[in-house]
C-alpha cells in the first residue's frame, strides 16, 4: 500500500501529517474503513455528529452543505431529519454537474429512506442535480478532515476539492460572514496546532466535533474571499470539466 496517499507531493508538511494520522487510525482499532488516501471513517462518528448538532447554529440551519465522505453520514441523516435542505457535492467532482440538492420533503415524498439518501450512493441517485450557483446561501457548512488542530486548523486529504468548493461558494456569496464552518473527527486526529499548515486559501474552522467534545476554535482569522486561482492546480482543470467554464463565469461577475 502506497504510504503517502494518492496526492502526496504539494507541500511535505502536509504529507507527513496525514501519514501519520492515517497510521495512528489504522494501528488504533478506531478506524472503520480504508484510511490512506480517504477522509476515515471512525467508530463514533455518530458521537461526534450527536455534539455538533447541539450548537444553536446547528439547530437554527435552515441550508447545510456537507461533504460526501462515511464518517458524516451521520451529519447528513440528521439534516434531512431535522427536515434542512441539503447540499452535497458529486464525489471527486467528477462529473458534468458539481452539486446535488437533497430536499428532505421530496426525498420522503419519493418513498425513499433518508437512510438511503444520505449516503454518497444514495444522494446521486435520488438527489436534484445543481450547478454551485443554485446552491442556497448556506447557513452551516461541514468539511472532511484528516487533521484539525484546536484553534481550527484543518488538513484535509489532500486532493484540494473543500478548499476550491468553499472558495467558489465564497466567490458566489452562498457562504457568508455568519456561515458556520465545522468537521467532525476522532479524538486521535486532533494534533498541535503548530502541525496544521494553514494557506491564505484555507478557511479556519468554527466548530471541531469528536466522539468525545465539542470544540469552540474561537478562531477570529479572516476568511478568504473567493478562489486563489493561482493555487488550482492543472490536475485539478484535467478531472474537474466545469472547471474553467465555472471560473470564466464568476471572473466575469
Amino acid at each position: 500500500m502506497d504510504k503517502t496517499g494518492r496526492w502526496a507531493g504539494r507541500n511535505s508538511d502536509k504529507d507527513a501529517l496525514r501519514s501519520d494520522i492515517w497510521q495512528v487510525l489504522d494501528t488504533g482499532g478506531v478506524a472503520m474503513g480504508p484510511t490512506w488516501s480517504h477522509i476515515p471513517n471512525f467508530i463514533g462518528a455518530d458521537k461526534a455528529a450527536w455534539h455538533l448538532a447541539q450548537t444553536p447554529q446547528w439547530q437554527a440551519a435552515k441550508t447545510v452543505k456537507c461533504n460526501p465522505d462515511p464518517p458524516q453520514i451521520p451529519l447528513r441523516l440528521r439534516a434531512l431529519y431535522e427536515g434542512k435542505m441539503l447540499f452535497a457535492p458529486v464525489p471527486y467532482l467528477t462529473h458534468d454537474f458539481p452539486y446535488l440538492r437533497i430536499d428532505p420533503a421530496k426525498i420522503a415524498a419519493k418513498g425513499i429512506s433518508f437512510e438511503l439518501a444520505a449516503t454518497s450512493e444514495g444522494y446521486m441517485m435520488h438527489g436534484e442535480r445543481i450547478g454551485f450557483e443554485d446552491v442556497d446561501p448556506l447557513d452551516f457548512c461541514i468539511v472532511g478532515s484528516v487533521a484539525v488542530g484546536r484553534l481550527g486548523g484543518r488538513t484535509g486529504k489532500g486532493a484540494g476539492f473543500a478548499d476550491l468548493e468553499t472558495g467558489i461558494f465564497r466567490a458566489l456569496g452562498k457562504i457568508g460572514p455568519k456561515t458556520v464552518m465545522a468537521t467532525t473527527v476522532h479524538s486521535c486526529q486532533l494534533v498541535p496546532e503548530a502541525r496544521v499548515v494553514m494557506m491564505p486559501h484555507d478557511s479556519p474552522l468554527d466548530y471541531v466535533a469528536t466522539e468525545a467534545e465539542l470544540i469552540v476554535t474561537g478562531n477570529a482569522d479572516p476568511r478568504p474571499t473567493g478562489v486563489d486561482w493561482d493555487q488550482v492546480r492543472e490536475d485539478q482543470y484535467e478531472t474537474i470539466p466545469f472547471l474553467r467554464e465555472l471560473r470564466t463565469r464568476i471572473e466575469a461577475r
